[in-house]
């Protein structure tokens, strides 16, 4: 039987309202963003949106990129939101001096602002949850981009429809559903002129890729769906086996790294999978380097653009990439409090040495020469540690201690001119140590 576009329209705003209903019932009677473009999908968005009498108001970004047409969508915004009685908000951005800043691409650039934006949004002003427009034809762009450029189970099951706060409410329907629909209830919308060009890959699929897949399959993107359903049941059943990894590999969890078992990777049939799963969203490719970290040397690693992973003895570390930052706190007399990255450095004249930890030592008050100064270990760096005679290079302790790359690199030092006192938190130096011919005993302590 054959449908005219006008009954496939209505079916669409049933469907529309039948999925709600069943799936998304949760939007009722909250309060929601509409992120809207001014294209035609974000459009019909809003329609149906107010023909369910949902609470919406809408948000827009003008991203500066197309001179009088970004200014033009920006006006259609707010008529539109005017000729339906509702509240709009826009924004204004320098995307291209954000994307030159960051070193990121313009498509880049805009989306970490404008997702940034809605958060706020919703944050300050109380919005429940952002909708956006995306669609089955969006979806299935996303995971020819994810397959052309090599993903893993994830990057195969498309778009979420629910991610935390935003929620995509079209994403079952098609672009085609979507244009009959604009036609049919005579909608107006924005043209984007730089969706014709095929300079972006998005924009290559759409336009030269995808119609050769449809001609060859009429239903594709029901097979695709199907697909993205079996992929997302396999993905379940990946998560649920990696959660039990997990807890036997992972060895602790702290501010500034992960430390993991190299035992349980090497347990596994494929630990190569096994690491793609547990490091792949910090920004490591190279996977048989990762790999071959299992049998290197202690204080061999590997490196992303965010991240290293270390190898250390019989674990992994995972530690995140702090631009280099020279420290040099300088120590004017022992009435200061100084704050350093591993907390307050105090300094107290006592009596006797009545305690014993790594975390504070006692000086003979009179050998030091002010003012100190705290900085980061260098090669060549030796001192005489406490209770030992004779000279040892910082490196040397360091490796005697078995300390991995991450320790060594956040180790400080608390010098008296050229001279080691401490290596804060782990040993004193032995010119320094308190004596019987002593008259001021000075502890130094870190809290």
């Amino acid at each position: 039987m054959k449908h005219s576009i006008r009954e496939f329209t209505a079916m669409l705003l049933k469907n529309f309202q039948n999925h709600i209903n069943d799936n998304l019932s949760f939007l009722k009677g909250s309060r929601l963003l509409i992120a809207i473009s001014g294209g035609i999908d974000s459009v019909v968005l809003v329609h149906l949106c107010h023909q369910l009498n949902l609470n919406v108001a809408l948000a827009h970004c003008n991203f500066n990129l197309r001179g009088k047409e970004s200014d033009g969508d920006e006006d259609f915004v707010i008529q539109l939101a005017n000729s339906i009685d509702i509240e709009a908000f826009t924004e204004s951005f320098d995307t291209q001096g954000y994307a030159n800043e960051h070193k990121i691409s313009v498509q880049m650039a805009a989306r970490e602002m404008r997702y940034f934006w809605f958060d706020e949004l919703a944050q300050q002003l109380q919005f429940d949850y952002i909708l956006t427009a995306h669609h089955a034809d969006d979806n299935l762009e996303t995971f020819l981009i994810n397959f052309s450029r090599g993903t893993g189970l994830d990057g195969l099951t498309g778009i979420p429809e629910i991610n935390n706060k935003f929620v995509r409410p079209l994403l079952p329907f098609s672009r085609e559903q979507i244009v009959d629909y604009a036609k049919d209830n005579q909608l107006e919308w924005r043209v984007d002129s730089s969706n014709a060009s095929t300079k972006y890959l998005r924009n290559k699929l759409r336009h030269e890729v995808i119609p050769i897949l449809k001609e060859i399959n009429p239903s594709l993107l029901q097979s695709y769906q199907s697909t993205i359903n079996n992929l997302s049941d396999a993905t379940d059943i990946v998560e649920d086996h990696l959660e039990q990894f997990f807890q036997e590999a992972v060895v602790s969890i702290e501010e500034s790294k992960m430390t993991f078992k190299i035992s349980e990777f090497k347990k596994q049939n494929n630990p190569r999978a096994y690491l793609f799963e547990t490091f792949k969203d910090y920004g490591f490719t190279e996977w048989n380097d990762a790999l071959n970290l299992l049998d290197a040397q202690s204080g061999k690693y590997i490196l992303s653009n965010t991240h290293r992973l270390i190898k250390h003895q019989d674990h992994l570390l995972l530690s995140k990439i702090v631009p280099g930052e020279l420290i040099e706190i300088v120590v004017s007399d022992t009435s200061q409090e100084i704050e350093t990255p591993f907390g307050m450095m105090c300094f107290s004249e006592v009596d006797e040495i009545s305690d014993n930890s790594t975390t504070s030592i006692y000086v003979d008050r009179a050998l030091l020469k002010f003012p100190l100064l705290i900085r980061q270990w260098k090669v060549g760096d030796v001192f005489f540690p406490f209770g030992m005679k004779g000279r040892k290079k910082v490196s040397k302790y360091f490796k005697d201690e078995k300390l991995s790359l991450l320790d060594k690199e956040s180790t400080l030092l608390l010098c008296s001119e050229n001279n080691i006192v401490w290596i804060v938190n782990r040993r004193a130096d032995n010119r320094f140590r308190v004596t019987e011919a002593t008259q001021e005993i000075l502890k130094i302590e870190l809290k």
